[in-house]
Formats: C-alpha cells, structure tokens, sequence
C-alpha cells in the first residue's frame, strides 16, 4: 500500500457511479484526474460485502498483453502528486455500494484519516431542466460554517433522499473533516450518453475553489464534440428545438449569472494562470 504519511496539504475528490453520477459526469472528472496527474493507485475496497453483482456484474476481457482477466466491480482510491501545485490529491473513483453503505465509506474514510486530508470535495451531477446551449450550471454547498462563509459558498439546504454522495459528505464531519459538494446539472434530454461538458464545468469550479492548477487536456475537444452532437440532435427533431428553445428563454430570463467585480477577477486570474503556464517565456 502506498505511504500516505507526510503528504502536502492534501484534499479528497471523489466521485461514484450511479444515482449521483448523472451521464458520467462525476466520475468523468475524476477519471480524467488520474489519467492527467497520473494518480497511483493506493488501494481498491474489497467488493463483497457492499455490491450485488447481479446488479454490478463483473466484466470479462483482455488486459495490455492479450490476457483474458476478470475485473470485478469495486471502489478505487490514487494518490496524484500534481508537479505545478503545493498539494497532494487523493481521489476517491468508486461505484455507489448496493449494501452496507456505513460500513462502505467507515473503510474510505481510514484512509482519508491516515492521509490527514484537512478538505474532502465530492462531485456529483444530476439531470435538469436546462439548455445545452448554455454553460452547465455549477453549485458548490457546504454545511460547514466556515466554509460557507469564507468560500461564499450555498449552505446545505436539501431535504430527501440522498446517495452514497450526501452520506459520505455526512460522516466525513464524524471525523472533524469539512467536506463541500459540487454539482453539475445535465441537460435531461440528452442524458443517454457522457458528458464531458459538465466534466469540463466540474473541473472548473474545483479549480477556482481550491486554487488548482488543472490540466484539462483533451477534455475541451470532447465538451466541443458533445456539444456538435448535441446542436445534431436538436436541429434533426423540431420538437426538441422547440423545447430547447424554451429551456433558453427561461434561463436567458429568470438564471442570468451576475456579472460580480469579484466573478470577473477570478475568472481573469484563472485565465492568466493557464497563459503563463502554456507560454512560460511571454
């Protein structure tokens, strides 16, 4: 198992498929995480006391040297070690359990103790009433008072049921750790199929919330191409423009983002961070 002691100012970003990962959002953040940062895996949940494999079945195929393997359902926990930041990452790639849900996230949350993470930052995506055509809507909440207070962020007001996602979140202050949860909102109509548009949002708002450098790497060309694949879908199905339509004049009325000095100083200081790292020499 990796040494997770002496760790830089480390945080957690997880995701998990299922109820909380609306077209693959979530977990395509952080899937795109490991492969950019190329996160070493720490460790992997033993899958049997929390999945029903009839409901997640183990998949069957060939590995990089032709050998036919068995690769079972479970959870996944890396440790990246981003070279442009002053900070250690844990990220926690995981599938939403089908049982024993406490005892689930008792075993990740002894890991996140043992690396002394001091933040725990959970994504989700959920389906919504909103357009393609328009940026993907982000919320970040906590019910934590502090950081709400000092992140400007909403305070946790949602009541019902909730996923492995709001229960995870819950017992991370069991262990004194503040945890904040970002959302994407996917567009209903076309839910079928990734999204990488609003893993590209996600990434965003982690970036701009915890001060960190994020590759995006081809994640911008695959947004562009679902958006393509998108303005199709719409253009071919006059129901489905008409709709859009619609979900634009709501949004373009009543959810207009606000134009903040603040927002556009943050946003312009995120874009000088990208110059100076792709044009060092300017």
């Amino acid at each position: 198992m990796v040494d997770l002691a002496n760790l830089r100012d480390p945080v957690v970003i997880a995701a998990f498929e299922g109820w909380n990962d609306a077209a693959e959002a979530a977990t395509g953040a952080v899937d795109h995480l490991i492969d950019e940062w190329d996160a070493e895996l720490v460790t992997a949940i033993d899958p049997e006391d929390y999945y029903d494999f009839q409901v997640n079945r183990p998949q069957v195929g060939f590995d990089e040297d032709g050998v036919r393997r068995l690769s079972w359902p479970t959870t996944r926990l890396y440790l990246a070690r981003p070279e442009d930041t002053d900070r250690d990452v844990l990220l926690i790639r995981g599938i939403e359990p089908n049982m024993r849900w406490r005892g689930f996230c008792q075993e990740l949350l002894e890991v996140v103790d043992e690396s002394n993470a001091q933040l725990v930052v959970v994504l989700g995506a959920l389906l919504a009433d909103s357009p393609h055509t328009r940026p993907i809507p982000v919320s970040a909440s906590s019910s934590d008072p502090e950081l709400t207070t000092s992140w400007s962020l909403e305070a946790s007001t949602y009541e019902g049921p909730t996923g492995i996602t709001g229960v995870f979140a819950d017992l991370c202050s069991t262990l004194g750790i503040p945890s904040v949860s970002i959302w994407s909102a996917i567009p209903h109509y076309i839910a079928g199929t990734p999204c990488p548009k609003a893993s590209l949002a996600l990434l965003g708002k982690v970036e701009a919330l915890l001060d960190l450098q994020i590759p995006e790497g081809d994640l911008p060309e695959l947004a562009r191409a679902w958006q393509r694949g998108a303005d199709e879908l719409s253009e071919e199905d006059p129901e489905v423009a008409e709709y859009v339509q619609s979900l634009e004049e709501q949004r373009d009325t009543t959810d207009l983002p606000e134009a903040t000095g603040e927002a556009i100083a943050a946003e312009f200081e995120r874009y000088l961070r990208r110059r100076n790292k792709n044009h060092p020499s300017d």
